[in-house]
């Protein structure tokens, strides 16, 4: 059975908390807007279906934690539940919430790169809120590399990508930009063969996103 708390309110500031610190360091924030609470449903989607079963959870690029609200009440009984971020002001705030929820005897927040975590564990649901192909090619492969290193074997890994934004960038985006955008979305794509992908569309988002599912094949 699933432990219900009763998420914190969210703050209204967070939107402009979060676009204040993507203009500031767009590496650690990754995204311009936090997740809709639709979103957020579509991307821990995995975790419910793995419910009441004890799982560990890793949640990467969580920002101000909207979709950490909306996954702490989903943890099933005895779950643990790594949470990496790498904006020192979104891991403080992070801690808060998980302070706030009186849950930080299952719940880790780790102020760090999700390819740089430093830890042992492997995950059974790995929630990733870093739209990937705002990075660098290298970066793409780093951090999928990581993900599915940190994955258990029948694991799912959830991500989302942005709808719209290969017209917008073909508009206004410079040379180099297009260039890094299609080098990155090949890089997302190499990585993508190790299994089976499904996906979501979820028009209540700012902007509208894909929610992606990946499931590794074993061997």
């Amino acid at each position: 059975m699933t432990e219900q708390t009763t998420p914190p309110p969210r703050p209204r500031a967070d939107g402009w908390t979060f676009l204040r610190e993507a203009v500031r360091d767009l590496r650690t924030t990754g995204a311009v807007a936090p997740s809709s609470r639709a979103l957020a449903q579509a991307l821990t989607a995995p975790v419910r279906a793995r419910a009441p079963h004890p799982i560990d959870v890793l949640e990467a690029g969580a920002g101000t934690g909207a979709v950490t609200r909306v996954l702490l009440p989903q943890l099933p009984r005895g779950a643990r539940l790594d949470v990496v971020e790498a904006n020192p002001r979104f891991a403080a705030g992070l801690r808060d919430l998980v302070a706030a929820q009186h849950c930080e005897d299952r719940v880790t927040v780790h102020r760090a790169y999700v390819e740089e975590l430093a830890t042992d564990r492997r995950y059974d649901v790995i929630v990733s809120g870093l739209p990937l192909t705002n990075f660098t090619p290298a970066q793409v492969d780093r951090i999928m590399a990581r993900y599915l290193e940190l994955l258990h074997p029948g694991g799912t890994l959830t991500w989302f990508s942005y709808l719209g934004t290969r017209r917008a960038r073909a508009l206004f985006a410079t040379r180099a930009e297009l260039h890094r955008h299609a080098a990155a979305e090949r890089a997302l794509a190499t990585h993508l063969r190790a299994g089976r992908t499904a996906s979501r569309t979820v028009w209540a988002n700012l902007p509208p996103a894909r929610a992606w599912q990946l499931h590794p094949t074993a061997g």
